[in-house]
């Protein structure tokens, strides 16, 4: 596609709130939607374009926009689920970096591919997926992933990037931090199994699927299980704005989890080696924080780890909530909590 046709294509004064899951009302400057790897080279190949600032924006699900983007907003739209191999144990599954996840574990669950039924049901994009190392109820995506195709934005070069090239940390990859900005995400390549090893330990799937009367469950009924359990706490954001998840679970030395839990003998920790993984939503909702509304945002009721736009919030009273809740947990419990959604 030669670069003045896609021009045409170019939207201008564009308004982001359909398109980010808080429902923010920021304003792009400009706005190109790309399909493919041709269509995204082109655009950034645009020298009419390589003056403006670029954002990337995939399912708008991980994303606080505290103000209007004077740039282009490059809206990746590849699509594509396709078995690309397989090994007498695995299917390699690649999926197009604009596929909605959850559909991506739909597909997958409906052929029998396994290891990401326990994902089921987190917002957001494929592209977005390795970028946070998204994880939920014990599985995070390292633990399935293969490979990913990057197109490099100052070149429009694609490159491979594997498991050990991409820095896998809790919520956290390269793209994050030394090639924060540097790359577009096109697809990313799982490693699934043929024959299913499903992991109900974590959290409340057990009890879940006991409810549902199983005791042998299969991948579709664990999937079942955790989307039943999310959508009991975790607010729709088509009903009210929110990202899921706003901090990380923080992780402290061990010896300062047990000087809390001397403090506070309720405190929940996970075991990470030589660290303990606390409960974000507890600390928050110790302090005071679950169902608290602020103005136009809040802590959402049945889940404080959530903050929500009740319908008129602001990106910046968004963002000044949560510096008020990461002070009190720090002035409570002497923890940090750090944002998990990406602050613009």
């Amino acid at each position: 596609m030669a670069a003045s046709i896609f021009v045409k294509m170019i939207e201008q004064n564009v308004s982001l709130k359909p398109y980010n899951t808080f429902g923010l009302n920021a304003q792009a400057k400009l706005m190109a939607r790309v399909g493919s790897v041709p269509e995204l080279q082109v655009v950034l190949a645009d020298g009419n374009l390589k003056r403006e600032e670029r954002f990337i924006l995939g399912g708008g699900s991980n994303i606080l926009l505290t103000r209007d983007v004077d740039g282009l907003v490059i809206k990746n739209e590849i699509d594509g689920i396709e078995v690309i191999g397989e090994s007498p144990e695995h299917y390699f599954v690649r999926s197009g970096a604009g596929v909605v996840w959850h559909e991506l574990v739909m597909h997958c669950i409906a052929n029998g591919y396994a290891g990401i039924e326990n994902l089921s049901l987190i917002p957001g994009n494929v592209g977005a997926a390795p970028m946070q190392n998204i994880g939920a109820y014990g599985v995070e995506l390292k633990d399935v992933f293969h490979s990913l195709e990057a197109v490099e934005m100052a070149s429009g070069n694609v490159e491979t990037f594997s498991s050990a090239d991409c820095q896998f940390g809790y919520r956290e990859s390269v793209f994050k931090r030394k090639l924060k900005g540097q790359f577009i995400i096109s697809s990313v390549t799982l490693k699934l199994s043929k024959t299913p090893n499903v992991n109900t330990s974590y959290g409340a799937i057990e009890q879940e699927l006991e409810a549902m009367g199983i005791s042998s469950p299969t991948i579709k009924e664990v999937s079942q299980a955790v989307i039943n359990i999310r959508q009991s706490k975790l607010p729709d954001p088509k009903v009210l704005g929110n990202s899921g998840s706003f901090f990380k679970n923080p992780v402290v030395p061990n010896s300062k989890f047990e000087e809390l839990k001397a403090k506070y003998p309720n405190i929940p920790g996970y075991p990470a080696g030589a660290e303990t993984k606390l409960a974000a939503g507890w600390l928050i909702e110790q302090c005071g924080w679950k169902g608290k509304v602020v103005g136009n945002t809040g802590s959402h009721s049945k889940q404080a780890l959530v903050l929500v736009n009740y319908g008129n919030a602001t990106g910046v009273e968004i963002f000044e909530l949560s510096e008020q809740i990461i002070r009190s947990v720090y002035d409570t419990f002497g923890v940090h909590l750090e944002r998990e959604v990406n602050v613009y």
